[in-house]
């Protein structure tokens, strides 16, 4: 209690409940981004943005990852469970028939089941563990296909063992493709995985909703002793599990698309 007898605001309360920090999280509850996409988007000094975007990660809802494309910038990510857990936790101090328990992301697709493309620059790791995870969970439900701008000559072998030993995929049959074999498709949401392919990514018709999930390229990260060890804590592992956790909160997303695209 305070000194005047009232309850203190839980410390989550108090950090989003700033009418900037929370502005930052609606934009970034859409997609990673920098700091002068949010400076544009919000429409605020670079220097404001930066300080509530310092306080945004002390508190453990946002976190950053230097870009693989351009080493002097950073791409911001809202961590939605971290944001869920405390939502939770607030609803429960103020009374405990408010304890929220997160409900499993289900999708109920309308008439036309939307169209999902996943792109990363060699299209052997991230972005087919994307296709193939989405596909998984919505049990075919959705048009999933993923690209890259410089496909490699195979799946990453590592993407292929983890899918099948931990998610029961089967993509060992599968090849990457270029992005230029999608000329003329159609897509609802174009997501990148990748901070080089976002960069370069064409354009397609109809104002796909772009996503970026800022996830860096596990073959060019070096070998640790983590990855000595079994697949369960592999760097490919991780990298599955990070976009196993993004896809099942994409899934109501692609169950309410939003009424205007945003490109």
């Amino acid at each position: 209690m305070t000194p005047s007898g009232q309850a203190a605001l839980p410390p989550f309360v108090r950090l989003v409940a700033h009418p900037m920090r929370w502005r930052l999280l609606s934009e970034l509850a859409r997609s990673d981004l920098r700091v002068r996409e949010l400076v544009a988007l919000v429409d605020q000094p670079q220097n404001l943005v930066s300080y509530h975007l310092r306080l945004l990660r002390s508190g453990g809802l946002v976190t950053a990852r230097r870009s693989s494309f351009d080493g002097r910038d950073s791409y911001y990510h809202l961590d939605l469970e971290r944001f869920g857990d405390g939502l939770a936790a607030a609803g429960a101090a103020l009374h405990p028939a408010l304890h929220l328990v997160p409900a499993q992301p289900a999708i109920a697709l309308e008439d036309t089941a939307p169209s999902v493309l996943f792109t990363c620059t060699g299209n052997s790791a991230r972005s087919p563990i994307a296709e193939a995870l989405l596909r998984h969970r919505t049990g075919g439900r959705v048009q999933v296909t993923s690209a890259g701008s410089h496909p490699k000559p195979q799946l990453h072998p590592d993407a292929v063992r983890v899918l099948r030993e931990q998610y029961g995929i089967d993509i060992a049959g599968r090849r990457p493709r270029h992005l230029d074999t999608l000329t003329g498709r159609r897509f609802d949401y174009v997501i990148s995985l990748c901070d080089k392919v976002r960069e370069v990514c064409p354009d397609f018709g109809d104002h796909p909703r772009r996503i970026h999930w800022s996830i860096p390229d596990p073959a060019a990260e070096p070998v640790t002793a983590r990855d000595t060890e079994p697949a369960g804590h592999s760097t490919l592992a991780r990298t599955a599990a990070e976009i196993d956790t993004r896809i099942r909160y994409l899934l109501p997303q692609l169950a309410h698309p939003p009424r205007e695209a945003r490109p």
